[in-house]
């Protein structure tokens, strides 16, 4: 043992050990803190030095904090569904087409009253202008009047209306009604022989065929049946041939289709393009005799 160490031992004095911050304890300062407070009368220079005691620094281990997984989240078992058709549809496209609409027997037209015969006119596929038609054009007017004006078939404008004689060719009928003191909304009724617009493969108008007549005959022949006119005025020459097929039509002539006077005029589509007044003319004096007909039969 050193003679520092026995008088440091002698006195009481045993070395303090405290731990620094930076982990290494000096033993000079803790005997040098302690010989100042116990004041040994022994001159420094003669206390030898005091070994070094080196502390070595302690390495405290870092535990890391328990981290504890979170629960494993049930993946779904896929179940086998069977197989459906896909969501798109590219499937209609292979899906049969929607049967057509029934065609209507003539029987079956001959008992349809108003309501139920519009409706069917419609619908009608009797033929084949229901292929490519825009429109299909009913009667309209009074449905117990006495006077029927007949026309052939829908033009372009009464197609896209779907309304028999509107705008220009409506009022000058109308003006040519109240002429002859009949009142055109009431006791009058206008339709055509032919419910659809007959089209050529250019689309533009054409006559109709015989098949195309005849297939749509019935419902003209239900509105007679249903109306029960006095007096038929038919607007236009394919009109006037189209009432009575196989006669010849003439102006100026009464002839009679069952208990009904029939009288042929102008068109109005006809009478807006005359500009010599020529056909004006003679229309009123066909206006004439059939009001003079309708009088004579009342």
């Amino acid at each position: 043992m050193s003679r520092s160490a026995v008088f440091l031992d002698e006195m009481g004095v045993g070395p303090l050990w405290r731990l620094r911050r930076s982990g290494v304890a000096a033993v000079e300062e803790v005997v040098a803190e302690e010989a100042v407070a116990v004041a040994v009368p022994v001159a420094v220079a003669e206390v030898a030095p005091v070994a070094e005691i080196v502390i070595a620094p302690v390495s405290v281990p870092v535990v890391a904090p328990l981290i504890v997984p979170p629960a494993p989240v049930p993946v779904p078992v896929p179940v086998p569904v069977a197989a459906t058709e896909s969501d798109d549809t590219a499937w209609f496209d292979d899906a049969p087409p929607p049967p057509p609409a029934k065609q209507l027997t003539d029987a079956e037209i001959a008992v349809m009253d108003w309501d139920a015969l519009a409706a069917a006119t419609a619908k009608c596929t009797r033929c084949d202008l229901c292929k490519n038609r825009k429109g299909v054009v009913v009667g309209r007017g009074d449905r117990q009047g006495a006077w029927l004006m007949l026309a052939s078939s829908p033009s372009r404008g009464e197609e896209r209306e779907g309304r028999a004689l509107p705008g220009e060719q409506g009022k000058l009928l109308d003006n040519m009604l109240k002429a002859i003191d009949i009142a055109p909304e009431t006791d009058v009724y206008i339709t055509h022989l032919l419910k659809c617009r007959p089209l050529d493969e250019a689309g533009q108008e054409r006559l109709p065929t015989e098949g195309e007549t005849a297939a749509c005959r019935p419902f003209f022949a239900r509105e007679l049946a249903l109306l029960q006119p006095r007096t038929i005025v038919t607007l236009g020459q394919m009109a006037a041939a189209g009432i009575l097929p196989g006669e010849k039509p003439v102006r100026g002539k009464v002839r009679q289709l069952g208990d009904a006077a029939v009288v042929a005029t102008y068109h109005p589509e006809n009478l807006l393009q005359d500009e010599s007044g020529k056909a004006k003319a003679r229309a009123w004096g066909d206006l004439c005799l059939a009001k003079s007909t309708h009088a004579g039969r009342g």
